[in-house]
């Protein structure tokens, strides 16, 4: 049952990151080529273009957002891979758990930092 659970929520993380990540498409792109008839940006990763989307609370939340879904899909999907092979309950165990400590670790940097930028604090 838990298993099935893990499962969904990987789904439900595949289609998180399709739409965050085509949402981020849309926004690097679409804005230069919208810039040929006068509207969008010609250079959507200059400093001031990125340090001005991140202090949109609506960028905040959706890095965060992608971030957690990248970060689960991407270590649930290395914990699969890891429990297929033919290895000791014990060091199963052990991998499940350090995919969920890096997995929180990172989580928990990424958001400060997409925190701190939202903030408008620049290094």
């Amino acid at each position: 049952m838990r298993e099935s659970k893990l499962w969904a929520w990987h789904i439900v993380s595949a289609v998180v990151i399709l739409v965050l990540l085509g949402l981020h498409m849309a926004t690097m792109h679409l804005g230069a080529i919208l810039s040929f008839i006068g509207l969008g940006s010609t250079d959507p990763v200059a400093a001031e273009h990125v340090f001005a989307r991140s202090r949109q609370a609506a960028y905040m939340v959706g890095y965060i957002i992608l971030l957690g879904s990248g970060l689960f899909h991407g270590l649930y999907g290395l914990r699969s891979i890891i429990f297929e092979l033919s290895i000791p309950k014990g060091l199963k165990k052990t991998a499940g758990s350090l995919c969920v400590i890096f997995g929180i670790g990172l989580f928990v940097y990424g958001s400060y930092v997409a925190v701190m930028l939202s903030k408008g604090v620049q290094q």
